[in-house]
């Protein structure tokens, strides 16, 4: 049995953001989102102390590896829609899990 594991990051640029204080308006309310939409989990990863830039990431881990591949690519562009910022560099992968040692005996 195996499960599958999808990792999104991307680094975001805001060059006209001013202030920590409007970058964070523009970025945690878009996690906000993202977070409502999708069953993902995500976080802000780097770039919180830069007025410009910064680097997010979300994750997903489920059992069929044709949605989470789906889920991940649906989320990721509904990222780069966003307006508040540009989507400078992406990266993603779907990782395969193997579950077998986690299983009982009699279910092998």
């Amino acid at each position: 049995m195996r499960a599958y594991l999808g990792v999104y990051t991307a680094r975001l640029e805001m060059p006209w953001v001013k202030s920590l204080k409007e970058k964070r308006a523009l970025v945690k309310p878009a996690i906000e989102r993202l977070r409502s939409r999708y069953p993902v989990s995500a976080a802000r990863l780097a770039g919180q102390d830069d007025h410009g830039w910064e680097v997010v990431g979300f994750s997903l881990l489920g059992y069929d590896g044709v949605w989470v591949e789906t889920v991940l690519r649906e989320a990721a562009q509904f990222m780069a829609e966003q307006r508040e910022f540009v989507v400078a560099h992406e990266d993603w992968h779907v990782e395969e899990l193997e579950l077998e040692g986690l299983l009982p005996l009699h279910t092998r």
